[in-house]
Protein backbone atom coordinates (compact mmCIF):
# COMPACT_ATOMS: atom_id res chain seq x y z
CA UNK A 1 0.00 0.00 0.00
CA UNK A 2 2.36 3.02 -0.86
CA UNK A 3 1.45 6.37 0.31
CA UNK A 4 3.54 9.40 -1.64
CA UNK A 5 3.17 12.83 -0.19
CA UNK A 6 3.96 15.90 -2.75
CA UNK A 7 4.22 19.02 -1.63
CA UNK A 8 4.39 21.87 -3.48
CA UNK A 9 3.89 25.70 -3.74
CA UNK A 10 -0.21 26.61 -4.91
CA UNK A 11 1.52 28.39 -8.32
CA UNK A 12 0.11 26.82 -11.23
CA UNK A 13 -1.46 24.27 -9.11
CA UNK A 14 -4.36 23.79 -10.85
CA UNK A 15 -7.13 20.58 -10.46
CA UNK A 16 -6.10 19.67 -13.78
CA UNK A 17 -2.31 19.50 -13.20
CA UNK A 18 -2.20 17.98 -9.42
CA UNK A 19 -4.64 14.83 -11.17
CA UNK A 20 -2.27 14.63 -13.40
CA UNK A 21 0.48 14.52 -10.92
CA UNK A 22 -1.39 11.64 -8.93
CA UNK A 23 -2.03 9.72 -12.43
CA UNK A 24 1.42 10.09 -12.92
CA UNK A 25 2.94 8.58 -9.65
CA UNK A 26 0.58 5.95 -9.66
CA UNK A 27 1.36 5.19 -13.15
CA UNK A 28 5.15 5.23 -11.97
CA UNK A 29 4.42 2.69 -8.70
CA UNK A 30 2.61 0.39 -10.97
CA UNK A 31 5.43 0.07 -13.83
CA UNK A 32 8.40 0.02 -11.31
CA UNK A 33 7.39 -2.10 -8.43
CA UNK A 34 4.31 -3.24 -9.64
CA UNK A 35 1.80 -1.94 -7.29
CA UNK A 36 -1.88 -2.03 -7.40
CA UNK A 37 -3.18 1.82 -8.48
CA UNK A 38 -6.39 0.41 -6.36
CA UNK A 39 -4.30 0.43 -2.96
CA UNK A 40 -2.00 3.40 -4.61
CA UNK A 41 -2.34 6.72 -2.28
CA UNK A 42 -1.18 10.34 -3.52
CA UNK A 43 -1.76 13.26 -1.44
CA UNK A 44 -0.72 16.73 -2.54
CA UNK A 45 -0.22 19.56 0.34
CA UNK A 46 -0.09 22.83 -0.51
CA UNK A 47 2.24 24.75 1.40
CA UNK A 48 2.27 28.63 1.10
CA UNK A 49 5.56 30.67 -0.53
CA UNK A 50 5.98 32.25 3.09
CA UNK A 51 6.03 29.02 4.58
CA UNK A 52 8.59 27.33 2.41
CA UNK A 53 12.67 28.24 2.84
CA UNK A 54 15.26 27.08 0.31
CA UNK A 55 19.18 27.78 1.20
CA UNK A 56 18.17 29.64 4.82
CA UNK A 57 15.84 32.20 3.13
CA UNK A 58 12.21 32.15 2.40
CA UNK A 59 11.47 31.29 -1.29
CA UNK A 60 10.84 34.40 -2.63
CA UNK A 61 13.51 35.94 -1.33
CA UNK A 62 15.83 32.47 -3.02
CA UNK A 63 14.45 33.40 -5.75
CA UNK A 64 15.57 37.00 -5.46
CA UNK A 65 18.79 36.32 -4.90
CA UNK A 66 18.75 33.66 -7.72
CA UNK A 67 17.88 36.29 -10.28
CA UNK A 68 20.11 38.80 -8.98
CA UNK A 69 23.24 36.56 -9.37
CA UNK A 70 22.03 34.92 -12.55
Amino acid sequence: MPYVNIRITPEGATPARKAELIAGVTDLLVRVLDKSPATTFVVIDEVALEDWGIGGLPVEAYRARVRSDG
